[in-house]
C-alpha cells in the first residue's frame, strides 16, 4: 500500500492542483512554457514561426532583433549572427514543439530549451491555455 500510494502521488497531487485551479481560477505553476528557438536569419524565423502556429503548437511567437552568439562548435570558436524565438505553448507541448522544429529547422542542432512560467497575467495565461489545444 505505501509503495503504491508513492507511485500515485504525482499522479493525484496533478490532479489535485488541477481541481483546485478549477474551482478557484488560480494558475497552476508550470502549466505554460516559453521555449527560446535560434534561426539563422528573419526569413527562416518567420517561417518556423508560422509553422509552429499553423500546427497550434504555440499560442505566441515573438521574434527577437539580431543578436551576436560566440560558442563551440565541432572544436572551434565560432561567432554569428542569430534571431531568437521565444515561444508561449502548454508545457505539455514542449515535447510535440521540439520534435516538429528539429523536423523543419535548417541547423544540424538547433537550440530548443525551455522554461516553466511560474506566475504572470491571469488573463494572458488564460488566453494561452484557450489558445493551444489540449494533448
Amino acid at each position: 500500500v505505501l509503495t503504491l500510494s508513492l507511485l500515485m502521488y504525482p499522479m493525484l497531487r496533478s490532479l489535485a492542483l488541477q481541481l483546485h485551479s478549477l474551482v478557484t481560477g488560480s494558475y497552476i505553476s508550470g502549466t505554460h512554457s516559453i521555449a527560446f528557438i535560434n534561426c539563422v536569419n528573419e526569413q527562416i524565423a518567420k517561417d518556423i514561426a508560422r509553422a509552429i502556429l499553423d500546427k497550434k503548437l504555440a499560442a505566441c511567437v515573438n521574434i527577437l532583433p539580431k543578436s551576436s552568439a560566440l560558442y563551440f562548435w565541432k572544436g572551434e570558436l565560432e561567432e554569428s549572427t542569430e534571431i531568437l524565438l521565444l515561444v508561449k505553448t502548454r508545457t505539455s507541448k514542449i515535447g510535440e514543439l521540439s520534435n516538429y522544429v528539429r523536423s523543419i529547422h535548417p541547423f544540424e542542432i538547433p537550440e530548443i530549451i525551455s522554461l516553466p512560467i511560474d506566475q504572470g497575467n491571469p488573463l494572458y495565461l488564460k488566453w494561452i491555455e484557450e489558445s493551444v489545444p489540449r494533448d
